[in-house]
Formats: C-alpha cells, structure tokens, sequence
C-alpha cells in the first residue's frame, strides 16, 4: 500500500485535492470577513470584487505552489497555505488602514474596478514574497 502512495500521479491528485480543499477554506473565510457577498457580486458581474477574490486565490495557490516546489511535506505544505493566506489577508486589513479616505470593502462592492486590480496586485504580489521565504 506504501507503493501505491508514491505514484506520480497518487501524489499529484491528493496534493491537488488538499490545495482545492485550502482554497475553498480560505475563500470561505475571505466571504466571512467582508462586508459584502462575493458570490452575489461575481454573479452580478462585478470585476471589482472577483479581481480581488481571484487574487486571494490565485495568491494562496502560489504560496502552495512555492511550498510543493520546496518538497515540503503534506503538513508543512497546509502549515504554509495556512500562514500564507493569513499574511494575505492581513494585506487586506493594511490596504483598508491605508485608505483612509474610503473603505475598501465599500469601494470593491460599488464595482470600484481600481481597488479591485489593487487588490489583486498586492495578493499576487506578496505571496511570491511569502512563497520566496519557503525553502
């Protein structure tokens, strides 16, 4: 059975599955700290909102990407996403402080397209920084 667990492509599909998994958890929790609803806005057509969320997306598999390529171990490599997401959602939390002159959240459900490529860049940015750090 141990044989069975190091195929290619065993690996692969249950890496796969724990990082859709990790997505889908941080977008959950990424849903649970805004102020408006993501799915509706994305439904509605807003770019502004699915910018931002595509960011936090694509961000936390970056990070997982970096920790794979590091030959981490499955738990290592959930410790990283983890901790990658949470540095990439208090980015969010810095974007909000440094605006004092609007709220992002407002901003980014009135389809502010703007704040939402903001928000994108710093997300996908800031997780090749985390993503260096992961040796």
């Amino acid at each position: 059975m141990e044989l069975f667990f190091t195929h290619e492509y065993v690996y692969t599909a249950g890496v796969y599955s724990i990082v859709v998994l990790s997505i889908i958890i941080a977008l959950s929790i990424f849903e649970w700290v805004t102020a408006y609803s993501t799915w509706i806005e994305v439904k509605q057509g807003n770019l502004a909102v699915a910018l931002a969320t595509a960011g936090k997306a694509f961000g936390v598999a970056n990070v997982f990407q970096h920790s794979i390529i590091a030959n981490d171990t499955v738990l290592e490599m959930l410790g990283w996403g983890t901790f990658g997401f949470i540095l990439l959602l208090f980015v969010y939390f810095i974007f909000e402080f440094l605006t004092p002159g609007f709220k992002v959240d407002d901003e980014l459900k009135n389809n502010n397209k703007a704040v939402g490529l903001i928000s994108f860049v710093l997300s996908v940015s800031l997780s090749y920084i985390i993503g260096a750090t992961i040796k």
